[in-house]
């Protein structure tokens, strides 16, 4: 059989399946395990469990759910609602500010969780009601909390950056230091948007009336400031020891959930309900990774070892005769399309082992190529008609707010993230320039 043969009957195989609705980890291992005992007979039965000792040994991996466990900690602990009301009385009297703040607090979730949804959750059940009795534009702050919540797989400790790494075999610490500044640029950008839509259109974001703003004291201000202060200080510590090459990142992953146990301890927040929710979800997303990793490895072991991953080379190279940038932006605009029907974690297991030999071949930085990838996930995650960052927020979101308005308010956001893969592409070195300082090059 030959390698395009082979790669149309697995990749057809798996989205079949993932049609079903089956598990993706399931889907992946099957086709994988199924496509090795067919083609090579019954010894390659064995490549899986291969694979299963291969995981076990990638140590970095151990840090997913120290940072998944941070997150939730600082979530159910109601450490974050601290962190919101520190952002409402501090921004509260700038026009627009309740929504600045809001991004605010999109970005610092993003930095103590690493997923989309913690951030996605936090703003829709404690920042929008706020914002919509405040006489806030539905439409405008339903776009900020969708568009923040994506920053949480690209702003470290991103939990996708780590899969990633794992399956293109890129070093995880460049990774995160890749994502830091074009996390920071985007929520910047975002951040200019709101402040100057309600410059010009005051009425989409009130401040705080005077007489309120009277009420607030100096020392409720600094009470605040200092609970809001607490989960910052959490990350800061955690990376200060990890860059600085006190800790290993394994450690600062475990030193960042023993702090946030603390914080939540100090807070007298910390009880048996929050410990039991906060160990269930941890372990509930834990295992999903594992398994999706397991799953993501045998196939591409097994499509790689086939040589098919040539097949699709000699494709672009030699049929269509693309250059190298009409190839990235091919892969690219292929994550957005299958990035609305699929997560993160499924998209990326499905091109994987198509693309990441592909872009050494070009010649691209693979870290470069992983967060051009991941805005391309942020992308999709807000992508009518099926997003998954869309059906989340009408979960969530009061019923005021209905599925059109959602539809409406992520278009800004989704032309903002486009202008900064645009940048990232013309100008590579905004991700590349912390992972160089790390490297000393």
């Amino acid at each position: 059989m030959t390698p395009e043969l082979i790669t149309l009957f697995m990749f057809a195989t798996m989205m079949v399946l993932l049609f079903t609705g089956q598990r993706v980890f399931g889907v992946i291992g099957f086709v994988g395990s199924a496509a090795a005992l067919w083609l090579w007979g019954q010894g390659s039965a064995e490549m899986p469990f291969n694979q299963a000792f291969q995981v076990l040994n990638w140590y970095p991996l151990i840090t997913v759910p120290f940072f998944v466990f941070m997150g939730y900690m600082m979530s159910e602990s109601g450490i974050a609602s601290n962190l919101y009301r520190m952002f409402h009385v501090w921004f509260g009297p700038v026009r627009g500010g309740l929504a600045l703040g809001t991004m605010g607090l999109m970005v610092l979730i993003s930095c103590i969780n690493g997923l989309s949804v913690a951030g996605m959750a936090i703003g829709a059940s404690i920042a929008l009601p706020e914002l919509l009795r405040r006489g806030y534009d539905k439409i405008m702050v339903t776009g900020v909390i969708q568009g923040g919540s994506t920053l949480g797989i690209l702003i470290p400790p991103s939990v996708v950056l780590v899969l990633f790494a794992m399956i293109a075999r890129a070093p995880i610490t460049e990774l995160w230091l890749a994502g830091i500044v074009p996390g920071l640029l985007m929520a910047t950008i975002f951040g200019l948007y709101v402040y100057i839509r309600c410059r010009v259109q005051p009425e989409l974001g009130p401040p705080i009336s005077p007489e309120e703003l009277a009420e607030i004291t100096p020392r409720e201000k600094l009470v605040l400031l200092r609970e809001g202060i607490m989960p910052v200080a959490v990350f800061a510590i955690m990376m200060t020891l990890f860059l600085t090459g006190t800790t290993s990142l394994t450690e600062s992953s475990a030193v960042g959930a023993l702090l946030a146990t603390i914080a939540a301890a100090l807070s007298g927040k910390l009880n048996r309900a929050v410990l039991e929710t906060t160990s269930r979800q941890t372990l509930l997303i834990s295992c999903m990774f594992l398994w999706i990793i397991l799953g993501a490895l045998c196939f591409s072991s097994v499509y790689d070892g086939l040589g098919a991953v040539r097949a699709i080379e000699n494709l672009l190279l030699n049929t269509f005769d693309l250059d190298p940038w009409g190839i990235l932006i091919l892969m690219l605009l292929s994550f957005i399309v299958m990035g609305i029907f699929l997560d993160d974690t499924a998209m990326l297991v499905i091109v994987a082992p198509l693309y990441i030999p592909l872009v050494r071949l070009l010649g691209f930085d693979l870290v470069w190529f992983g967060i051009l990838y991941t805005i391309t996930c942020q992308i999709a995650y807000i992508t009518p008609p099926f997003g998954y960052n869309l059906f989340l927020m009408r979960a969530m979101a009061p019923p005021e707010v209905t599925l059109g308005d959602i539809y409406r308010s992520i278009t800004p956001f989704i032309l903002l993230m486009v202008l900064t893969l645009v940048l990232l592409m013309i100008f590579p070195q905004i991700a590349l320039w912390l992972p160089g300082l790390y490297r000393g090059t």
